[in-house]
């Protein structure tokens, strides 16, 4: 049994499929194109599919109730998803507030409704 950690959830936190397009990556990635390109072979086979683990993604509640999926790590495996036009990944949902946020983005943190 493979057993990720991350700095954000605990290693046995649910895991969802989440859609790509509802996530937000404000930061551009640098990426190995290399390493993307074992994932997304690892990915498109289905013995091995499962040894990928989930990203995390800290999950905010606007300010009016809206919810905002915003996504740090995880580049390559982001990236191999988006290359073999994947439209869910696996992600590990940390509930999040504002204040997680401002301290990756600063001042640059968007008012959320």
């Amino acid at each position: 049994m493979i057993h990720s950690s991350s700095i954000h959830s605990d290693a046995n936190a649910e895991v969802h499929d989440v859609p790509m397009s509802v996530l937000i990556r404000p930061i551009p990635p640098i990426v190995d194109e290399g390493k993307v390109q074992s994932i997304a072979n690892t990915l498109s086979d289905p013995d091995t599919e499962s040894l990928v683990p989930p990203i995390d993604v800290l999950w905010i509640k606007g300010s009016e109730g809206g919810d905002y999926y915003y996504s740090f790590g995880g580049c390559h495996r982001y990236a191999a998803h988006q290359r073999l036009g994947r439209p869910f990944i696996k992600a590990k949902l940390v509930r999040s507030t504002i204040t997680d946020l401002r301290s990756y983005l600063g001042g640059s943190t968007p008012d959320l409704k």
